[in-house]
């Protein structure tokens, strides 16, 4: 009876009814079957969420994110990207990457998607192709926003690993030790800088390619209109 929790998740979530309810829910359920009391459930979830609270950041993350779009962020981002007219969105692409992978390389998180990307980056990156284009097809303006979301993935991913405390260097480093081979975790953080130059140079290359192809399209659409 105790798993009774489980099946009331599975019946919310099949009905995509609201995640937090159901979740509560299902823990209340769950103590009153196992015959706790009403102040150890609360205590337990109290626990529960104090212990697991960086994973609810999201609630204010979400709501800060469209009060600053509510109020002109996103809109104050692309003007300010309009008056650097020799800003590609492959250069802002490639500079964010740069950004991202030295600041991971030194421990510093930067927020990604959620803080940068979406409220940001992604409308830098539109403003500047518009700023020299015009207007854009949705499929050009949906490639943007992937491009920025990767800017963000490449970054963190090929860099993080830098930092000698990351726990993907640790991880590394424990796994082979436990197999008997000895490394230093300073030798893996120097790999780990070839691995992040090369794919910021990959990537650089990918951008600059990015570039070409919004130039070469809506400039011979902008010639097909002057001859017109």
């Amino acid at each position: 009876m105790e798993l009774v929790g489980i099946l009331i998740i599975i019946i919310g979530f099949a009905l995509k009814l609201d995640t937090i309810a159901v979740v509560v829910t299902a823990g209340i359920t769950t103590g009153l079957v196992a015959h706790m009391s009403i102040g150890d459930i609360l205590s337990t979830l109290g626990d529960a969420f104090v212990t697991n609270r960086t994973t609810c950041l999201f609630m204010l993350i979400v709501p800060i994110i469209g009060l600053c779009e509510r109020y002109g962020l996103k809109s104050k981002a692309v003007m300010l990207i309009k008056k650097a007219s020799n800003l590609s969105t492959g250069i802002l692409l490639s500079g964010y990457t740069l950004v991202r992978e030295v600041t991971i390389a030194m421990g510093v998180t930067l927020g990604g998607h959620p803080q940068f990307v979406r409220p940001l980056v992604s409308p830098m990156a539109e403003g500047a192709a518009i700023a020299k284009y015009g207007e854009l097809d949705q499929e050009d303006l949906d490639k943007i926003k992937a491009y920025s979301a990767a800017s963000d993935n490449i970054g963190n991913f090929y860099a993080q690993n830098v930092f000698m405390a990351n726990a993907g260097i640790l991880l590394i480093a424990s796994t082979l030790e436990g197999l008997g081979i000895k490394v230093d975790a300073l030798e893996l953080s120097k790999v780990a800088i070839i691995v992040a130059v090369i794919a910021f140079v990959l990537w650089v290359a990918q951008n600059i390619m990015l570039d070409r192809k919004l130039k070469k399209k809506y400039s011979a659409r902008s010639n097909v209109g002057g001859v017109k």
